[in-house]
């Protein structure tokens, strides 16, 4: 199954030989095995740990003085070949072993062997897994698969892929047919979602009573985790995760604290929401007061919305049959709540921070976020008054904020507007965040200072 991660594995040994890298995300969304792929076409040797399983791997660091210490006990635990420049070294499931992380540092100073750690934060205490040897260690978060991943898995073409990207560059119609199409697709991601399982599942049986059973097998692992992180219950870990789908299909979408408890206060409950997140398991959407660049410093940690990391787990979680109603088309669906979510996760994905607007004055805006140095407004629309949307006017005539362009996020085929995009929802994952400039020498002349 093909997966984008593994490119940037890929450049990221081939501009870092020197460095470790930790992929982390939450449960089944694919790092193993993506991991092993890339270790399969990389590397004539291979060592794999896993903390989780393995007890014995958890003793490697047990009173090790040094790195050579450190190999030699992982010399005698596996009956692979250790050659310098040609064996890569995997640990996976690094939360159950947390000191390794402090050890890579030492590892790769040795510099024999090459280090890719994987690492589900499910279940793991809140104390900051991610304060790695700076320099030393590099992180990369896994999704599960975009619409485009879940294209690739259906067999979409190369051409339909460029004509779609060729499209949207240009702004230019899609081919009514592959329009059609892949309105149709996108109807199925809803249903299937991302997580490898379930496509898996799809592919091979095309039933969707049986991805909804691994779906639903998923939902309980999670919880399963939630409670062994919470025995006591002194979080709302298992209550928020469960009202997740309720308060995104309400009116306003935003997560509502009083529907926990009359007299929930935030900064008790805080953890709560920052574990879900940790966990890869929930995406908070944040409130910023203006549309404006930076985004961050106008963001409202306590006014959020909540969807959840994959869209085919959001479906299997109502208990009305929604996965029947979207393949039947129903008009009673609220698609508005799905769209979002689905949209969240693609832009998530992307790379991007994710924020809405509000305000009394303006309106309320789907999501804003820093695209190309600017900010990007995004309205979600599932139905037939897409066109319509005064808070995007609002915001788009406001001078103060110099927005040249805004997305309307639709059903319906590519077109252009007064700066704004009409735009099929399921080409979300087009906008892609860039990466920061790798050459920034800055070398001013102080002579005349010195």
């Amino acid at each position: 199954m093909y997966r984008e991660i593994e490119q940037q594995i890929e450049r990221f040994f081939e501009k870092n030989p020197k460095r470790a890298l930790m992929i982390t995300g939450a449960r089944q969304v694919g790092k193993t095995y993506i991991i092993r792929e890339f270790a399969k076409k990389n590397f004539e040797y291979v060592i794999e740990f896993n903390f989780l399983e393995n007890l014995d791997a958890r003793n490697i660091l047990h009173q090790a003085r040094s790195s050579e210490d450190i190999l030699l006990r992982i010399s005698g635990l596996t009956d692979v070949p250790m050659v310098p420049g040609k064996t890569l070294i995997f640990f996976d499931e690094v939360q159950e072993c947390r000191e390794l992380v402090t050890a890579i540092k030492f590892l790769v100073e040795e510099g024999s062997y090459q280090y890719i750690l994987s690492s589900s934060l499910l279940g793991v205490e809140l104390k900051d897994i991610r304060s790695v040897p700076v320099g030393y260690m590099h992180i990369m978060e896994m999704y599960p698969l975009n619409f485009f991943e879940f294209c690739k898995a259906n067999k979409v073409s190369e051409r339909v892929s460029r004509h779609l990207a060729d499209c949207f560059e240009k702004r230019e119609a899609i081919d009514p047919v592959i329009h059609e199409k892949m309105m149709e697709l996108f109807q199925l991601y809803l249903m299937i979602g991302g997580m490898p399982a379930a496509v898996a599942t799809y592919l091979e049986t095309k039933h969707l009573g049986a991805v909804a059973e691994i779906q639903k097998g998923i939902v309980k692992l999670y919880i399963k985790d939630i409670a062994k992180y919470d025995p006591e219950e002194k979080l709302y870990l298992k209550d928020i995760f469960e009202l997740i789908p309720s308060e995104i299909n309400s009116k306003n979408k935003r997560f509502i604290l009083k529907n926990l408890n009359e007299n929930f206060k935030f900064s008790r409950y805080q953890n709560s929401f920052i574990w879900l997140k940790e966990a890869g398991v929930a995406l908070p959407v944040y409130c910023v007061q203006e549309p404006v660049v930076p985004l961050l410093l106008s963001k409202s940690t306590n006014l959020f919305k909540l969807f959840l990391s994959d869209v085919g787990l959001l479906a299997s979680m109502y208990a009305d049959g929604l996965q029947l109603k979207i393949m039947n088309n129903e008009k009673n669906i609220n698609f508005g709540a799905i769209y979002e979510n689905a949209i969240a996760q693609e832009l998530k994905a992307a790379g991007f921070d994710l924020y809405y607007f509000q305000s009394k004055k303006q309106g309320e805006l789907d999501f804003v976020i820093e695209y190309r140095g600017k900010v990007l407004p995004i309205e979600v629309k599932s139905g037939k008054a897409y066109a319509r949307h005064q808070a995007l006017n609002n915001v788009l005539s406001n001078e103060n904020y110099e927005i040249d362009e805004a997305i309307v996020f639709c059903h319906e085929n590519i077109r252009m507007d007064a700066g704004v995009f009409y735009c099929p929802v399921y080409l979300a994952g087009m906008l892609k965040k860039e990466e920061g400039a790798s050459d920034m020498i800055y070398a001013p002349d102080f002579s005349v200072l010195q």
